[in-house]
């Protein structure tokens, strides 16, 4: 194994919300009450024989989404923010002990989706110490402690490994009330004897083990053609705009062809996933930017509008965006009536089967999430 460095498990996780130009002068918008926060961020290991992990973090990570966009605390949803580090990969920096910080805490989930999908694997020394420590340091985690922090690290290689002593930084994470759950890809017992257990308990956190390779079977349901034609019109909902619209424009479409290619469940997974309060896009879209109080109609400059919008009256804008906010809600709706339809086929249709899906990734991350998020007073509906 030492010679291949096959490693690691890849997990989804999350980031890096697309910076946008707002136009000058700022509009004085009320900002809407705070939101509880999940703070998710994923370790992935991409050195050697990780493949099958990654795959199923780009394929999961949707489902996660959707697990969690269910949960509540005082009766209000979570924001939920997602950061990814890779770590063991030759093509990274020695001086920095081969780990890169791809996406830092953000609520872009496109970017998250793209970003996993650009991942790839070389073997390389595999760090677990140093990179909690990374993450610990470098992530800007929220300094309340209402809200939830959990960091997952999967792997498949000694979690001693490096010139971080990982009890220091797995106390350190615990002491800013950051949860670290441990995913080994392999045998529980040997990730008990290569310390990945130890790990989790130092920080409060839960160990899991998993087969990386396994593929949960695909069971086509009777409403995923409408759910994935529905997704397909809810992207004719945005407004893109300012300088990063058609960059999120495009990244939005592309994420909807890598979810098809990658399988049809995690398409569905997707579209569902559009149609919650997680898939805000805020940052380019002017409905959910306007829905957010994130932007004043009146103060933005035509010249950052769409071409269909540039020669409207103010009120002729309004009602616009007004109408496109309509439609998504409508479609976002019917997505979900749907969806919750087509989960009681797919669990009768497991029965039947017999089949689970309990040894995967999106299955930890889901488990332990909800665990950790009952303690601080969220339910799930």
């Amino acid at each position: 194994m030492r010679q291949a460095r096959p490693f690691l498990c890849a997990a989804a996780a999350l980031l890096g919300l697309a910076a946008w130009a707002q136009p000058a002068p700022a509009a004085k918008v009320t900002p809407p009450p705070k939101k509880p926060a999940i703070q998710l961020a994923i370790l992935l290991d991409t050195s050697n024989s990780m493949d099958g992990l990654i795959d199923q973090a780009r394929t999961q990570l949707w489902r996660v989404v959707n697990e969690f966009a269910t949960a509540r605390r005082d009766g209000k949803a979570p924001e939920l923010q997602v950061a990814l580090f890779e770590y063991g990969n030759d093509g990274l920096p020695a001086s920095a002990g081969y780990i890169r910080l791809v996406l830092p805490l953000t609520t872009d989930l496109d970017k998250v989706s793209e970003e996993l999908f650009a991942l790839k694997t070389n073997g390389g020394e595999e760090y677990c110490g140093q990179v909690i420590r990374e993450a610990t340091g470098r992530l800007a985690w929220s300094a309340s402690n209402d809200d939830l922090k959990v960091m997952f690290i999967a792997g498949n290689e000694p979690f001693t490994q490096g010139p971080v002593d990982f009890k220091a930084s797995c106390r350190a994470a615990v002491a800013k009330g950051i949860l670290v759950n441990t995913i080994f890809c392999g045998s529980v017992e040997e990730g008990v004897q290569t310390h990945w257990k130890e790990g989790a308990e130092l920080a409060d956190g839960r160990y899991m083990s998993i087969d990386q390779n396994y593929k949960p079977p695909e069971i086509a349901a009777p409403q995923d053609m409408e759910i994935t034609r529905l997704g397909t019109e809810l992207n004719k909902t945005y407004v893109a705009y300012g300088a990063t619209g058609g960059a999120g424009s495009a990244r939005q479409e592309a994420q909807d062809v890598n979810a098809a290619a990658a399988a049809p469940s995690a398409n569905v997974q997707r579209q569902v996933a559009k149609s919650q309060a997680f898939y805000s896009n805020a940052a380019w879209d002017l409905v959910d930017a306007k829905k957010e109080g994130a932007v004043d109609l009146d103060k933005v400059d035509p010249k950052d509008l769409p071409p269909e919008m540039q020669k409207m009256t103010p009120a002729e804008r309004k009602a616009y965006v007004e109408k496109k906010a309509e439609e998504r809600a409508r479609l976002q709706a019917q997505i979900r009536k749907l969806d919750e339809e087509r989960k009681k086929f797919v669990a009768a249709e497991m029965k039947k089967q017999a089949a689970t899906a309990t040894n995967t990734l999106d299955a930890a991350v889901v488990s332990a999430v909800r665990d950790a998020a009952k303690r601080k007073g969220y339910a799930f509906q």
